[in-house]
């Protein structure tokens, strides 16, 4: 019974030690950062404008206009830009901005690329192969540059709100529903080769019926993964549209971008305040969600959950005394 006893304690702590190794204790550390930091800008996002001292196209107060790079003081905590606006305002409203181009972009992309990968996978034949050589076509475009030429052709490159984000959003989603279309084709194909799949045949289900009930809804596992990825690069497309100068105007909507390109002067003279706030935005809220992405994916896989742990020996390997 002792010996029991000892084989059952030493298999219980080689767990416990496994699961403390290196890796798994990697892979929390990125999970709990990415979901910190995402929680923090979906919460500066939706209490943004509750948060802020001021409105993002706001210049005056009760006393009289803000002034321009006014170092940080009570009134503006974090001083103010060379035209003269809030630079903690435009920041918390940032991220407002920075969430809507996610959800929009993401929204244009996840949709049309699930349809496609289903009727590619399951159909086959001609449709599938025009579809894969249509998505491998769509790679040689450079999201920001196809963002620039949207942008320039929907509204002649001064955006408001509505012509950046659907700019911003146009372009992303045709860069990313070549990845949508490839996974959920991917596992289209692996799902369609089920048994349940070939008994909703045999007893006379419908295609259609196929496709959506049974395929349709176990190909989409691994679909929140990606998204969490594609989001930081939604965020960098607006900020690269917006530091180009291809991005919203600043009375139309706040945003990253365009308020880190009015600052690259300010960085020359020692005014680091318009710089840092909307840089250290971008940065975070990109880190966030690429650690939030890739550590979902890591526990999503039992291969990956599992690398670079080292193999604890058991009383059975011979790592205890002898039985």
């Amino acid at each position: 019974m002792a010996q029991i006893l000892l084989h059952r304690r030493t298999r219980l702590s080689a767990r416990l030690r496994e699961r403390l190794s290196t890796g798994g204790a990697v892979q929390r550390a990125m999970l709990l950062t990415g979901t910190v930091l995402t929680a923090l800008f979906v919460l500066a996002a939706l209490a943004g404008p509750l948060l802020a001292p001021y409105g993002y196209a706001q210049l005056q107060d009760g006393s009289g206009l803000f002034g321009s790079q006014q170092h940080p003081s009570g009134a503006h905590p974090l001083g103010t830009t060379i035209a003269g606006y809030d630079v903690l305002s435009r920041t918390l409203w940032g991220a407002r901005t920075a969430l809507e181009i996610i959800l929009a972009a993401l929204s244009l992309s996840v949709i049309p690329g699930t349809v496609l990968g289903l009727a590619s996978g399951y159909l086959g034949g001609r449709l599938d192969r025009s579809l894969v050589g249509l998505a491998d076509a769509l790679y040689a475009f450079p999201p920001l540059l196809l963002a620039i030429v949207m942008s320039i052709v929907i509204s002649g490159g001064r955006s408001s709100l509505v012509g950046g984000l659907g700019a911003a959003a146009c372009s992303v989603a045709v860069a990313f529903v070549p990845q949508y279309f490839r996974v959920v084709r991917a596992e289209v194909i692996r799902v369609k080769a089920e048994p349940f799949v070939d008994a909703a045949r045999v007893i006379g289900t419908g295609t259609w019926r196929i496709m959506v009930r049974h395929v349709l809804r176990n190909s989409l596992r691994t679909l929140p993964l990606i998204l969490t990825i594609n989001a930081s690069e939604a965020i960098l497309t607006l900020a690269g549209l917006g530091f180009l100068g291809f991005g919203i105007e600043p009375n139309s909507a706040a945003e990253w971008g365009y308020d880190l390109n009015r600052s690259v002067a300010d960085v020359t003279s020692g005014l680091w305040w318009t710089a840092i706030p909307p840089g250290l935005a971008i940065v975070l809220t990109v880190l966030g969600t690429t650690l939030l992405g890739e550590s979902l994916t890591d526990l999503a896989d039992p291969r990956l959950r599992r690398r670079g742990a080292a193999r604890v020996p058991t009383a059975k390997d011979g790592g205890t005394d002898d039985d």
